[in-house]
C-alpha cells in the first residue's frame, strides 16, 4: 500500500469520524441551543478532512515550506479551535460581531490572498531558506507571512483559554483540554514548516481524538441532568430461593438482586455512613459478587456501585439537613464522605445546587 493510500484512509476515516460528531450534536442542538455552535464547527472540520483525503488520493507533489493550503487551515482551525471551547456554556453565534472582529485579521489575509490567485497570481514554490530570501517581498511571500503570524495570534489565545476558564465556572477537564489544542496547534506549525506525510496523518489522528474527547465530555453534563432514580422502601428482602427461581429470567434476576441490596442498605444506615464502608463491603454484606450486583444495578438507572452508595449517602444528608441534625458542612461528612472535596463535589452532581445553598434553604429555623 502506497502512502497517498495510506493518507487518503486516515483522512477519510478522520472526516467520517467528525461527520458523526456533527450529527450529534446537531442532534443534541435541537434540544439545547449551546450545542449549534460546537456542531457547526465540528461540520466544518469534517468537510475539510474529506476534502483533504481526496487532495492526498489525487495528488503525489510535495507542498513544500508554507504552502499557502497548509497556512490557510493553520489559520482557521487556530481561529476556531480559539473560541469553540467556550461555546459550551456561551454560543459563539450569538455574538456575531465580537466574532467576526476577531476573525478580521484572518478574513483579511486570507481574503487578499484569494484575490491575488483569481486575477492570475502565481503561487510561489518554497522548499528551502533559499527561496523565501530570494522572493521576501514578492506579495505572495508577504502575505503567507502574515497568515503564519496570525496563527501565532490565536494559537497564543488557545495557551491562555486555561488561566481565563480557571476565572469562571467552565468545567475543569476544559483548562487541560485547551491547553493540548495549543500544543497540538503548534505541532501542525512546525508540520507547516518542515512538511512531512507521516507527520500530517499522525496530526489528524491527535487532532480527531480532541474533537470526539471534547463532544462526548459535553454530552456527559447532559447525562448528568437526567432524572436520578427513586430510592422505594423494599419491606422484605428476596430470599436465596428467590433469586434461583428468578435465573431464568434476566430482567427479574436483576431486579430480585436490586431489592436485596436495597433492603440491605436501607436496614444498615449505620454500618454505609462510615467512611470506610466501600464497594466491596456492599458486595459482601449483600452476598452477591461485584458483577452481578453492579449489573442489578444499572438495570434500575444507577451508573456504578459507588454512585448508588453516594446517591443513598446524598439522600441521608438532606433528610438530616431537613432535621435539622446538621446545620454546617463539616457535620456533612458524617454520613460517609472521607473528605469535604468529595462532599461538596458528589452533592452538587446529585442535587444539582451547592450543599450551602441546599443548608440555607431547608435548615429549619430555631423559634
Amino acid at each position: 500500500m502506497n502512502i497517498e493510500s495510506i493518507y487518503f484512509d486516515i483522512f477519510l476515516s478522520c472526516g467520517m469520524i467528525h461527520l458523526v460528531l456533527t450529527a450529534v450534536m446537531s442532534l443534541f442542538a435541537r434540544h439545547q441551543v449551546k450545542y449549534l455552535s460546537i456542531a457547526w464547527i465540528m461540520g466544518i472540520f469534517a468537510f475539510a478532512l474529506l476534502s483533504v483525503s481526496y487532495y492526498a488520493s489525487t495528488q503525489k507533489a510535495h507542498p513544500g515550506i508554507l504552502h499557502p493550503a497548509m497556512l490557510i487551515a493553520l489559520v482557521a482551525i487556530s481561529y476556531l479551535q480559539s473560541i469553540y471551547p467556550l461555546s459550551i456554556p456561551m454560543p459563539g453565534y450569538l455574538q456575531w460581531g465580537r466574532m467576526w472582529r476577531y476573525a478580521a485579521p484572518a478574513l483579511v489575509f486570507i481574503g487578499f490572498y484569494v484575490l491575488g490567485i483569481l486575477v492570475g497570481d502565481r503561487p510561489l514554490v518554497i522548499n528551502g531558506l533559499k527561496d523565501i530570501r530570494d522572493n521576501i517581498f514578492s506579495s505572495d511571500l508577504l502575505l503567507r507571512i502574515g497568515m503564519l503570524l496570525t496563527s501565532f495570534y490565536y494559537i497564543a489565545n488557545i495557551f491562555l483559554l486555561p488561566r481565563r476558564l480557571t476565572q469562571v465556572s467552565y468545567p475543569h477537564y476544559l483548562v487541560g483540554y485547551s491547553t493540548l489544542l495549543g500544543l497540538s496547534a503548534i505541532f501542525y506549525l512546525f508540520i507547516a514548516l518542515n512538511y512531512k506525510p507521516y507527520l500530517m496523518m499522525v496530526y489528524a489522528i491527535i487532532f480527531t481524538g480532541l474533537n470526539a474527547y471534547l463532544c462526548l465530555r459535553t454530552l456527559e453534563t447532559t447525562a448528568l441532568e437526567l432524572p436520578k432514580p427513586v430510592v422505594k422502601e423494599v419491606k422484605k428482602a428476596p430470599t436465596d430461593e428467590d433469586l434461583r427461581k428468578s435465573e431464568m429470567d434476566f430482567n427479574e434476576a436483576n431486579l430480585q438482586r436490586f431489592q436485596r441490596v436495597e433492603y440491605w442498605m436501607q436496614n444498615n444506615v449505620d454500618v454505609w455512613t462510615n467512611s470506610d464502608f466501600n464497594r466491596d463491603a456492599l458486595c459482601r454484606e449483600a452476598g452477591i459478587n461485584r458483577h452481578l450486583v453492579l449489573q442489578s444495578l444499572r438495570s434500575q438507572g444507577y451508573n456504578n456501585i459507588r454512585d448508588y452508595i453516594s446517591a443513598y449517602r446524598i439522600h441521608e444528608l438532606q433528610r438530616r439537613i431537613r432535621e435539622g441534625r446538621v446545620t454546617t458542612v463539616a457535620d456533612g461528612q458524617d454520613v460517609g464522605f472521607g473528605t469535604l472535596k468529595t462532599l461538596r463535589s458528589t452533592f452538587l452532581k446529585f442535587v444539582g445546587v451547592t450543599i450551602d445553598q441546599y443548608l440555607q434553604e431547608n435548615t429549619p429555623t430555631k423559634e
